[in-house]
This record gives C-alpha cells, sequence and structure tokens, in this order.
C-alpha cells in the first residue's frame, strides 16, 4: 500500500505538513510529494521525519526514500537527532487538553458549570487512563533518543538537543506526579522482560528529584531566547526551562508545606524563587501592554493573529510574553477545535465573577465602590477591567467568528454593530458567561490559528509572589511591585498596588490576595484545579454549591424566569441561583486512581489511597 504525505511552502520559504510542526528550507524549493509504504523504522522515526528540520532542497533529495531508512542509519547527524526532537513538541498542552474535558482542564474545577464525575467526586477507578498510557509512552520516545545520544561521537554537536529531551522528559515526569503522585522511574527504554516493568512506584520526592535534575541539567545547555535564530523560534530556550522550573517546585513546595513537610518545601520553594527570578531579571520577555490596545490587551493577547485581528492590527511579532507556546496559524497549522463557538457565552460559576476587585484594590465586600446586584450589569462598575475583558456584559454587542456577526473594523461604529452577532442575552445557565478564547475576525469554524501560552510571563511573576511570600510568611513591597503589582496594573492603571499596608488598613490576607490575582488571571488556563490540589483547599472549595448570579430583589427576577415567574434553578440563602449541589471531594479525590489494568500488570504498583 502506497501512502502520500502532502508538502506545500509558504511565502517565507517555510515547509509544512498537514498540521504539524514547520521545517525551514530555502525560499523557492518546491516539493509536493513524497511516497511511503510501510516504515520499517523501530520506533517513531516515520512520524517524526515530517517534521521541523533545517535541510536545503538538495540535502532533503538526497536522503534514502522513508520506506528504506533502518535504526542503524539513522542517529548520524545533529539534524537527525532535532528531527527526533521535534516529536516532543506535540506533547505539549494545548487547546483540546485544557478548554476541553481533561485533568487539567478548568471544566474539572470549582468555578466549572460542567457537572463532571471529577468536580463532583464521583469518578471511580478506570481499568486504562491516557495520561498513564500516553505518559510512559512518550517517556519511551525520549529515553530512546537519550540513550541513542549517550553512543554519539560528538556530545557537543547534539547537547541542545538533549538538553530538549530532558525537560520533555521532566515535562512528563510532572503532569504524571500531579495527577497519580509517585510514579515509576524510568530513564532508559525498556525491552519486554525488564525488571523495572514488574517494580513498585518511586516516591513522590524521588519523582521530584528526578524532574528538578533533568530541568537544571537542560538549563545548563539551552540557549537564551535571544541566542535563538529566527528559523527556531519556538525551541525551548533557557528561560522556559527556567520558568518551568520555577512552576514544578512552586507547585511541590507548597504540596508539602500544607501537608507539615516544612522543610522540603522550602528547599523547592528556594528553587522556585531563583528560577523564576532568574527569567524576570533576564528583560527578554515582556508583558503583552500595546498602548493602541489600552486595557483590552489582555483580551487581543489570547486572540492574537497575524491576520488582523485586534483593533490596531497587531500580530504575533508584537506578543514578548509568551515564554513557551504551542504555535498555530491560519495558513499552517490550525487549532481544528472549535474554540470561538465553544467558548464565547460559556458559563462560569459567580464565585469566580465575585473575586474581581473594584478599582479602589477591594473586594466587593469591602469596597464602596461596588454598585451591588440590583441591575443586570451593575456588579460590572467600577471592577478590575479583567472582568470586563474576560466576561461578557448583559445587553453588549459581541462579535464572533461568522458572517454575519464578525468584526468589519472594530471601531464599534453602526457598520461594526450591524455585522454583531447582536446584544447578549445574559439570561441563561448561571447568568455569568465568558468571553475568553472567542475569535472576533472572520474564519470558518475551527480555523483558529492563535497560539496556546504553555508558560507566559504573567504566570511567572504570580509563581515568584507566591513563592517569596510561602517561603518567608511575608512579601516585600518592592517584590510586589516587581512581580504581581506588574500583572494587576497591566490593564488596571489607576487600581492601587497591592502592598502591606493596603492588606493591613483594609483587613485583607496577603496569601488570599495573591491567589485571587492568580485565580483571575489564569482562568482557563489549566491552573485553577491544580492549584487547589497543592494548597489543599479543594475539600472546601470543590464541595461548594456552583451559584450564578442573585436573582432574588434584582432586575434578573423578571429578565430570568420559567414558568409562573419562578426562578430558573434553585435558591441559596442569598438569593443566588444554585445550578449544581451535592457536591463532594474526599482527600483521595487529590490524586487519580492507578488504572486497574496497569496494576494487574504490575502488583507492585499499589494503588492510590482510598481507591
Amino acid at each position: 500500500m502506497k501512502r502520500h504525505i502532502k508538502f506545500f511552502t509558504d511565502s517565507e520559504g517555510v515547509l509544512w505538513t498537514g498540521n504539524v510542526l514547520r521545517r525551514s528550507i530555502r525560499p523557492n524549493c518546491k516539493i509536493k510529494y513524497i511516497r511511503m509504504k510501510t516504515v520499517k523504522i523501530i520506533y517513531i522515526l516515520a512520524l517524526t521525519m515530517v517534521l521541523s528540520l533545517q535541510y536545503s532542497c538538495n540535502k532533503l533529495l538526497d536522503l534514502k526514500p522513508l520506506n528504506e531508512i533502518s535504526d542503524a542509519d539513522y542517529w548520524k547527524t545533529p539534524e537527525q537527532f532535532k528531527l527526533a526532537a521535534n516529536e516532543f513538541y506535540t506533547y505539549l498542552l494545548t487547546f483540546g487538553n485544557v478548554l476541553y474535558d481533561g485533568p487539567h482542564s478548568d471544566l474539572r474545577s470549582d468555578f466549572s458549570l460542567a457537572r463532571s464525575t471529577f468536580s463532583n467526586g464521583t469518578n471511580t477507578v478506570p481499568q486504562t487512563d491516557g495520561s498513564w498510557n500516553g505518559g510512559y509512552s512518550r517517556l519511551r520516545a525520549i529515553n530512546y533518543l537519550l540513550q541513542k545520544a549517550s553512543a554519539y561521537g560528538n556530545p557537543a554537536e547534539i547537547e541542545r538537543y538533549v538538553a530538549e529531551a530532558k525537560f520533555f522528559r521532566a515535562y512528563v515526569y510532572f503532569d504524571l506526579l500531579q495527577l497519580f503522585g509517585g510514579v515509576p522511574i524510568v530513564t532508559s527504554p525498556l525491552d519486554i522482560n525488564a525488571g523495572e516493568l514488574q517494580a513498585p512506584r518511586n516516591s513522590r520526592d524521588e519523582v521530584i528529584d528526578q524532574v528538578v535534575k533533568d530541568l537544571e541539567d537542560a538549563i545548563a545547555v539551552l540557549p537564551p531566547e535571544s541566542a535563538i535564530s529566527a528559523s527556531d523560534k519556538g525551541r525551548i530556550s533557557k528561560g522556559a526551562a527556567q520558568a518551568f522550573l520555577g512552576r514544578v517546585t512552586l507547585y511541590e513546595g507548597t504540596w508539602q508545606k500544607f501537608r507539615n513537610n516544612s522543610a522540603r518545601a522550602n528547599t523547592l520553594l528556594d528553587k522556585s524563587i531563583v528560577n523564576s527570578d532568574a527569567v524576570i531579571t533576564s528583560n527578554l520577555y515582556q508583558l503583552f501592554t500595546p498602548a493602541a490596545l489600552g486595557d483590552s490587551a489582555l483580551k487581543y493577547l489570547f486572540i492574537l493573529e497575524d491576520e488582523r485581528s485586534n483593533p490596531a492590527s497587531i500580530g504575533k511579532s508584537a506578543n514578548k510574553e509568551y515564554i513557551l507556546a504551542n504555535r498555530y496559524s491560519f495558513t499552517q497549522r490550525q487549532i481544528r477545535n472549535n474554540v470561538t463557538h465553544t467558548w464565547l457565552g460559556a458559563g462560569t460559576a459567580g464565585k469566580f465573577a465575585r473575586l474581581f476587585l473594584c478599582q479602589d484594590g477591594l473586594p466587593v465586600d469591602k469596597s464602596p465602590l461596588f454598585q451591588g446586584y440590583a441591575s443586570t450589569r451593575s456588579e460590572y462598575t467600577n471592577r478590575d477591567n479583567r472582568m470586563r475583558y474576560t466576561m461578557m456584559l448583559d445587553s453588549n454587542y459581541y462579535w464572533d467568528n461568522e458572517n454575519p456577526g464578525s468584526r468589519i473594523n472594530w471601531t464599534g461604529d453602526a457598520a461594526d454593530i450591524a455585522n454583531s452577532r447582536g446584544r447578549h442575552n445574559g439570561a441563561s445557565g448561571t447568568g455569568y458567561q465568558t468571553q475568553k478564547w472567542a475569535s472576533e475576525r472572520r474564519l470558518n469554524d475551527n480555523e483558529e490559528g492563535y497560539d496556546w501560552p504553555v508558560i507566559r510571563l504573567a504566570e511567572v511573576y504570580l509563581n515568584y509572589a507566591e513563592a517569596v511570600f510561602e517561603r518567608n510568611g511575608s512579601i516585600s513591597d518592592d517584590d510586589l511591585n516587581k512581580s504581581l503589582n506588574l500583572v494587576r496594573n497591566r490593564v488596571n492603571k489607576t487600581m492601587p498596588k497591592l502592598s502591606n499596608a493596603l492588606v493591613t488598613a483594609n483587613g485583607l490576607d496577603m496569601r488570599s490576595e495573591i491567589r485571587r490575582e492568580r485565580a483571575i488571571e489564569l482562568c482557563l488556563e489549566g491552573f485553577r484545579l491544580d492549584d487547589l490540589k497543592r494548597w489543599k483547599t479543594a475539600e472546601i472549595e470543590m464541595p461548594m454549591n456552583i451559584t450564578g448570579v442573585k436573582w432574588t430583589g434584582t432586575r434578573w427576577q423578571t429578565r430570568y424566569t420559567v414558568s409562573g415567574g419562578n426562578a430558573p434553578f434553585p435558591l441559596d440563602a442569598n438569593g443566588n441561583l444554585i445550578f449544581e449541589s451535592g457536591r463532594v471531594w474526599t482527600e483521595k479525590n487529590y490524586l487519580l486512581p492507578i488504572p486497574s489494568q496497569q496494576i494487574q500488570l504490575n502488583p507492585q504498583l499499589e494503588q492510590n489511597p482510598g481507591w
């Protein structure tokens, strides 16, 4: 059976294939098809051959047909190691993992209306688990490259790709640790008779130590962002590895702290502070704050494309905030999830809406600026600007990707409004809807081409502030100003900075304010559930009822009713709609169960407690 893989070049001479990563070649190099028979490579080389690699036309055409490549022919040049390493970039989290149901999705958090078995604590032990199976398949691919690298004659030639492999091994193991806790550590490819297949799980500490070691090894070798060539942009940088190490050690440091292991926690938090600070002080990244977008900068950051996608026609080259991204393009690699229609108008919980501060930097229960809930829009007045750019206001005009329905000129003039999807009707679900991730430009469903922020600078700032506070029990105003306040005031220029004086004078709690900033800034980016787990507050937050707008005594009481003028859902004691009740969360839910098939294959694994 013969197969064909279609290749095409863009205007810059970049070769693309299907929906995968890119390979740069000389401009005007024309390649239409490569014919393939069944590939005999032992490993996944057949897949990775379509991924990016710096090749000239002649060198590419001089390669053996793919069906004639054997493992003995491979692993001979740096280019071949680079080609193999490209596969690992497909392991990065992206839209399909986070905006739809998945282990790190906010759909499984306390802000979600998804009624997931994982969010209400009713999930059971599965026979198999894609995260477990996929994780170890990926580890085998990574370990295989590292094994081949150990026999390569000139290690300096391939050290960058070895470092990338170690980054991704850390990335995969951290994911497994977040989901399952301690898991078996495998650092070399195993054959079917390997004794490690019947070994017990490694401890949580051992897994984190392996992750930290791999990341520190990678950091020592990886180039800074400023040294990465234009054709290699998107590859792992030193800053990306440092930022990720800051995330990992904050996660585990706080996990240990709130489980009474302060000595272990402090060691990890120290590493988080050092590595996050290294990214900050490198000055190689910056928050996305173009003056032309003003307070709407954060809204348009997430839907940024090289086609016009915002009022100022700003393209992706202006985005220096994404430290590591899963990269997409309307012309070469579309997201292929219906992101806009999934998230424009998607419901969220009133609990999330109530987190947004007023413009005086105070919560709604303390601020004289808060306008209450009497109308359908009053609670949005004088609030953090992120609220109106993250959520939809009843009766405002909105645009999506449809025609009509998409933007014409982004001016909000009569023509623009006439082509909108009309005024938003908030009388559905909880009454709170989001607009994050929804395009406004005309395109067909599934064709969005904006990037997924695997790591962005705003997270690093928040990681730094939290790590400093949790390590020391306090944080200086100087440390807040170099980190968290840059995020807070990006689109809130007149809001008071978070400071020790503000906290003291208003009876606030610094830890709660740091966590508030994180919940607001990183919503719908796959952090909320993992944060609740590491803080050990999931047992408090997750069982709470999912509530919506205040119905009793407000305009919603006449706008949002069912037969007889009744509320569409039950009401709590404060007159808020209750969308879901009876949720549970017990100690066992902090980790997923080991799939039963794995324990049958290896009884030494042992099940997680409570399952």
